[in-house]
């Protein structure tokens, strides 16, 4: 219908006319969607229009205009319509009666209606004193009546927004994390709000309002489709309701669904979820970009007059290719995205580390420039992976960003089926991915509690990637997962591992909450499903992170109880064959050369070389994995060596990946005794130091010539603290019954530098002596053991080797 046939109808027939034509635009279903909604908007603006101008009997310097929703022409079936009366201060009498001929008529066909009756400068001082009235007076519209009074109000609203936006937008972004806190976020709802809920049609408004201000835009992409999106389902809510409502109940969902020609509620929750998460990051960005604009405002004028009229970005390097630039985590200027495949995850496990948000302009320019990682993925890839699930809570955020420019889904593929996936469960309070994400987020505060929290984590993040696929989630799980293990480039060990955890991630809370634990053969199966010791400390862990991550309902210290009850009792039968002291293995013709040199100089002597491993056996055509550089270090035995060692690496910015150091056995006829270092490190940005130059440090810090504890406390001094991530406390152990000739003390902390060289001064500080050591870095965790003996070379008894963990771990807190 044209708009001179709805004008024309809605003159002839009055409020008839136009229910008549409304009830036909709303029932016929020919149209749906963006057009229904403007030519409803249409249909009501005509009728309007009307009511005014037979009312309006020669009255100048009046206007009748459209706000907030209706402003923007999204009339839905049930929609309130905002109106205001605007006019010049004349004849009071007059005007009332204008009004009384508009709303009438709209009370009486039963449609809510949000009307006022004002002058411009009225206008204005409303809209300064309530942001709701602001908002929708940026969506004003002219109806009917004087333009020219419409315009200038208009105007006036726009130039009063942009004036006041320093002030109001800090103001309006307060009431919107209070909104959130009490409708929650639209993306995990199983009964959401879709305009109050965070990410929701009130968000995508405000986006509007801000880039109104001209402070800050938000990302244009994919926003007008995910509001559009939103505006469908909110119409087809209204339309099977009857009612005016946003919740989107679970007793209408199958109804909106249909009526949206959806397959079924599930189709349409993860409509409204992929739309809730575009307008939630957009969000998340704007507000960023208005916050960094305002303290750019409030610092310019006194960095100008310090600078002398120039302006300098600070960049803090935070690793290769990445640094940090007002506040946020950008690409160095000689990064190279189409040459380096791992630096979208680099710059991700470095922005969740310093707890900083990844630049919009980042993550784009890496996910339209970056190559496809190699398969198997290169060892980097896989611990800067690692480090990003172990980062807690900023994980979250960083996970976000990469996700919201599809980066998730080209590292891994099959996350594209749980991506937004609903969990129809009264227990669970986030969709799929969410609920990965979470429970690596929960297993990062428990990696103190096993020896491999690398396999914890990404047990974490794919215990549930089953769920996208029909049949039993565990089962399905467990293909996918050996897939992505051996894809991300793990060994076949730690692939087995990994889908043991994916397929039992239910079984200990199960049979602890199911069974009669003091049936043997219940503890018997667990065992034997288990295998390993080690597995099932993995197992413990991820179910209580599991647990936590799905809500508040899944886990209790009663249930704790029955799972600890159960683990302990599967780790005894896992205890009854004992296992072998390990032989101590025979040293290579470099490491034997290296050891008579350090004898015969009575110093230090030390080796660099690249270390790589084989390909692996699917892909024996495959080059040779660069594993980092390997060192190799002899020295004399005498005190002070690992603290000593650690600290020059530390001061080098070298990172130890991997670390043993054992005394080796000498040739027959060659006196004295040496301790091997047998190290892979790293250098954390730059290039790595000259051994010559190594060698040198070594020499002074072990002959007390060099003060390295000063050293790195100066260094440390000269860079300020990040927030970043806050780590779990650090946790030393004894390991009893590890070791039948010496007490093995177990460190597990996080990584950082210096680390190994606190651990190796406190135990020479106390007292002890040095067997052999093996320190490995999975991720942003530390996984070290350090066998010790007393002076005499025989174990600790059990109280003195308590007390040596206990100052360790207090020497780490300090």
């Amino acid at each position: 219908m044209t708009s001179t046939g709805v004008r024309t109808e809605a003159e002839d027939s009055g409020p008839s006319g136009y229910a008549a034509a409304r009830l036909r635009l709303l029932t016929e279903g020919a149209q749906s969607g963006p057009p229904r909604r403007a030519a409803l908007a249409e249909l009501t603006d005509d009728w309007l229009a009307g009511l005014f101008d037979a009312g309006a009997d020669g009255l100048r310097g009046v206007s009748l205009i459209a706000v907030g929703g209706y402003g923007r022409g999204e009339l839905s079936p049930r929609s309130d319509l905002d109106l205001l009366l605007l006019h010049d201060g004349g004849d009071p009498a007059a005007i009332a009666a204008l009004a009384d001929r508009i709303w009438y008529p709209v009370w009486d066909l039963g449609l809510a209606l949000d009307h006022s009756v004002r002058t411009p400068a009225e206008a204005r001082k409303t809209a300064g004193e309530d942001l709701k009235v602001q908002l929708g007076l940026l969506d004003a519209r002219h109806i009917a009546g004087d333009l020219g009074v419409t315009a200038g109000l208009r105007t006036a609203v726009l130039a009063d927004w942009r004036n006041q936006a320093p002030k109001r937008l800090p103001e309006l972004q307060e009431l919107c994390a209070e909104r959130a806190e009490r409708q929650g976020e639209l993306q995990y709802l199983l009964e959401p709000d879709l305009k109050e809920a965070r990410g929701g049609l009130r968000d995508a408004t405000i986006l509007r309002a801000v880039a109104a201000s001209w402070l800050a835009d938000a990302p244009r992409e994919g926003l007008d489709d995910a509001r559009r999106r939103l505006l469908d389902v909110r119409d087809a809510l209204h339309l099977a309701t009857g009612r005016a409502t946003d919740r989107l109940a679970l007793q209408e969902q199958d109804q909106v669904a249909a009526e949206l020609g959806l397959l079924d509620a599930d189709t349409l929750l993860r409509q409204v979820y992929e739309a809730a998460r575009v307008i939630s990051y957009a969000s998340d960005v704007t507000w960023r970009e208005v916050g960094r604009v305002l303290r750019s405002r409030a610092v310019r004028p006194r960095l100008r007059s310090m600078l002398g009229g120039k302006q300098v970005a600070e960049r803090s390097p935070l690793a290769e290719g990445v640094v940090e630039q007002d506040g946020e985590v950008v690409l160095a200027r000689a990064a190279r995205p189409d040459r380096d495949p791992v630096l979208p995850l680099r710059a991700a496990a470095a922005a969740a580390q310093a707890g900083l948000p990844l630049s919009l302009h980042a993550v784009r320019r890496m996910a339209a420039g970056v190559r496809p990682l190699p398969t198997p993925w290169p060892a980097e890839a896989r611990e800067q992976l690692v480090t990003l699930l172990g980062s807690g809570r900023p994980t979250i955020d960083v996970w976000e960003a990469l996700e919201a420019e599809g980066l998730i889904t080209r590292l891994l593929p099959d996350w594209e089926r749980v991506r937004c996936r609903p969990q129809r469960n009264a227990v669970h309070i986030w969709t799929v991915d969410r609920h990965l994400i979470e429970t690596a987020v929960r297993a990062s505060e428990f990696t103190r509690r096993v020896s491999r929290p690398d396999l914890l984590l990404v047990a974490a993040l794919l215990h549930d990637i089953g769920k996208g696929w029909p049949g039993d989630h565990s089962v399905a799980g467990e293909i996918i997962a050996r897939d992505v293990a051996a894809r991300i480039g793990f060994d076949r060990a730690d692939v087995a591992v990994l889908a043991t955890l994916v397929r039992h991630h239910l079984l200990l809370i199960e049979t602890a909450t199911r069974r009669d634990l003091e049936d043997p053969a219940t503890v018997r199966s667990v065992a034997e499903a288990v295998g390993t010791q080690s597995t099932l400390e993995l197992l413990h862990a991820l179910t209580e992170a599991d647990a936590l991550a799905t809500g508040p309902a899944a886990w209790s210290s009663w249930r704790g109880s029955l799972v600890a009850d159960l683990v302990k009792r599967v780790a005894g039968v896992l205890a009854g064959d004992p296992l072998d002291e390990p032989e101590a293995a025979a040293p290579t013709a470099e490491q034997e050369r290296l050891a008579l040199e350090a004898i015969a100089t009575g110093s230090p002597v030390l080796a660099l070389r690249a270390q790589t491993e084989p390909p692996a056996e699917e892909q024996p055509s495959g080059d040779p994995e660069p594993l980092g550089v390997e060192l190799l270090i002899a020295v004399p035995d005498q005190p002070g060596v690992l603290p000593a060692v650690a600290g020059v690496l530390a001061m080098h910015r070298l990172t130890v990946r991997t670390a043993e150091l054992r005394a080796l056995e000498l040739p027959e006829g060659v006196e004295g005794s040496v301790l091997l270092l047998d190290w892979r490190v790293a250098a954390e940005y730059g290039s790595l130091p000259q051994a010559a130059r190594l060698r040198a440090d070594l020499v002074r810090a072990l002959d007390g010539s060099l003060d390295i504890a000063a050293r790195l406390a100066e260094r440390d001094a000269a860079y300020p603290r990040r927030r970043g991530v806050v780590a779990p406390p650090p946790r030393v152990t004894v390991a009893s019954a590890a070791s039948r000739l010496a007490t093995v003390i177990e460190v597990r902390a996080q990584d950082a530098p210096g680390l190994l060289f606190r651990i190796g001064r406190a135990l020479e500080d106390a007292g002890v002596r040095m067997r052999s050591a093996h320190v490995s870095t999975l991720g942003a965790n530390a996984v070290d053991a350090f066998y010790v003996t007393d002076p005499e070379g025989a174990p600790l008894p059990g109280t003195e080797a308590t007390g040596v963990a206990q100052k360790l771990e207090e020497a780490l807190r300090g």
